[in-house]
């Protein structure tokens, strides 16, 4: 497994579509669940695995997450076993772009066949541009995620490693490294 966990805006996404481009023999992504509405173009099952909150809370009742949490009031995520199930039955690892409590998860169950990469932006205030760059949330949802960012930045030691997002290509580059490393190729 390979976990790459932020502060929504950070950058994560960015640096796993990366990798995914550019491991496409070794890893594949795995796509997450959640009852929150879709964005602009998302796909299911391409972006996420969308739900209700009943069918969501249902899938916990009968089991079926590696982890899972209640974001934010009403708004769900989580880890399918059978969506890693089915990657590694493919031979490949996983690669997640989850946010931090859920990564930490992750972490904590998959000890020693995980990889922890935490994403770190330059600063509050540059995250705080690029979440209002997305033009995907309202100010208060902003306002909640920089909140959120402020208390998950505390945890960036809990993981195997940081990356500091402020210049994209290096980013690119220092993901590249470590999941290589990780992997062995």
């Amino acid at each position: 497994m390979i976990i790459f966990s932020a502060p929504s805006g950070s950058g994560k996404t960015t640096l796993v579509r990366h990798i995914c481009k550019t491991f496409p023999e070794h890893i594949e992504f795995s796509i997450s669940a959640t009852s929150r509405p879709k964005r602009g173009v998302e796909i299911n099952g391409k972006d996420y695995h969308y739900m209700s909150v009943e069918e969501f809370m249902q899938r916990v009742d009968n089991n079926e997450f590696l982890e899972w949490e209640e974001v934010y009031a009403g708004t769900h995520y989580g880890t399918l076993k059978s969506e890693v199930e089915k990657i590694w039955a493919k031979g490949k690892a996983v690669i997640f772009d989850i946010d931090v409590e859920g990564g930490l998860n992750l972490k904590n169950q998959f000890r020693e066949s995980s990889l922890g990469v935490f994403v770190m932006p330059p600063s509050i205030k540059i995250l705080e541009q690029r979440l209002k760059k997305r033009s995907t949330d309202s100010e208060e949802s902003i306002a909640r995620r920089i909140a959120k960012a402020e208390k998950e930045l505390k945890t960036a030691e809990l993981f195997d490693v940081f990356i500091l997002n402020e210049n994209l290509d290096e980013a690119c580059k220092r993901a590249e490294e470590v999941v290589k490393e990780f992997l062995g190729i």
